[in-house]
């Protein structure tokens, strides 16, 4: 019994059945697309998560996230030659919520590929009480991943809402970095801190009405990021 479906767009059939082969032995459906092609599946079939390639021979992989953030919030992990650091930064900064390198451990995807299911499917089985927290002029929709405030309504991807979540329910408390990051991403942060702060920039963009100037997620100067129970204007961000 399938335990669920991986879309893999990938345009190098080595790699393309590598990855497949790995997954379908830990009982995982695959789809193999190469490029565009791959959004008419999720318009027409339910999709699990998505392992995309960046350097597509007829596509590119982020402008594929940025399609697919339009219509959904399932994990999205980049697999990329392209190793770069910036590059990891657009991706993240685009809604994916991992980002491997090329040459991989065909074995390590499928443990990301099980951690982040696990997390997301965890975020959707929430018990139905209590989805809504009010906080700040914020009610922060657990079930729909949606923050509504009196100007806007808002949906996050899986990993902003977490780490919303987080901070929303622990108001005033200091987040460093690497802590946010062990506690959304379950791991050891070592190296991650920029992921964290492309997520946190994101998150303002999203329901800060003036992000350069937040109101609720607010950085505190060599320490980290803090949640305020009332509004007041920062003097900055980083």
């Amino acid at each position: 019994m399938s335990v669920g479906t991986i879309l893999i767009v990938e345009d190098d059939n080595d790699i393309a059945e590598l990855v497949s082969l790995y997954l379908t032995r830990n009982d995982y459906k695959t789809i193999v697309r190469d490029g565009w092609d791959a959004l008419t599946v999720l318009h027409r079939q339910e999709v699990d998560l998505v392992l995309l390639d960046v350097m597509l021979a007829n596509a590119n992989g982020f402008e594929i996230c940025k399609e697919i953030r339009t219509m959904s919030d399932l994990p999205i992990m980049f697999m990329s030659a392209k190793a770069d650091g910036s590059d990891k930064i657009v991706g993240l900064g685009l809604g994916a919520d991992d980002y491997i390198a090329k040459p991989f451990n065909p074995s390590e995807v499928v443990a990301r590929v099980g951690a982040h299911l696990r997390r997301y499917r965890g975020l959707k089985s929430t018990p139905t009480q209590n989805r809504v927290l009010r906080i700040a002029g914020l009610e922060i929709d657990e079930e729909g991943f949606a923050v509504r405030s009196d100007y806007d309504t808002v949906y996050l991807s899986a990993k902003e809402f977490q780490i919303l979540k987080v901070m929303a329910e622990n108001p005033g408390r200091m987040y460093r970095p690497e802590e946010l990051y062990e506690l959304v991403w379950r791991s050891d942060a070592a190296g991650d801190v920029r992921t964290v702060m492309v997520h946190i920039s994101n998150l303002r963009k999203k329901i800060e009405r003036d992000p350069a100037h937040p109101k609720y997620i607010i950085t505190i100067r060599g320490g980290g990021y803090q949640f305020l129970t009332s509004p007041t204007s920062s003097s900055g961000v980083i």
